[in-house]
């Protein structure tokens, strides 16, 4: 799976962003889709997910209710809607893809998108 993630920016505290994750190759159309973000100094993270089996999942408390996950099939593409941004939610956000389930864990992803910048400022 190939995955190409847009969407990132620089943008004021409380601002939106939504990401883009487009998917390709084999296995595309039945993979989980994962976004994650590291920040600077920081491990990589698990924030949502999506997945036939799962649905959506959410791993953060932080991003509860700000943050939503969504898919469009006939696009094969994975969106991630950021409202009400904080500066602790400055990152490299990654959309990933593994197979059929969701996981928090890094290592359970097989496919890596280049990554997206997202800076929050106060």
């Amino acid at each position: 799976v190939q995955l190409v993630e847009s969407g990132g920016g620089l943008v004021q505290s409380g601002g939106s962003l939504r990401l883009s994750c487009a998917a390709s190759g084999f296995g595309s159309d039945y993979s989980a889709i994962g976004w994650f973000r590291q920040a600077p100094g920081k491990e990589r993270e698990g924030t949502l997910c999506i997945s036939d089996f799962d649905g959506r999942v959410t791993y953060i408390e932080s991003v509860k209710g700000r943050f939503t996950i969504s898919r469009d099939t006939a696009k094969n593409t994975v969106y991630l809607q950021m409202n009400g941004l904080k500066p602790e939610d400055t990152a490299v956000y990654y959309c990933a893809a593994a197979f059929y389930y969701c996981s928090s864990r890094p290592a359970d992803f097989g496919s890596w998108g280049q990554g997206t910048q997202v800076t929050v400022s106060s």
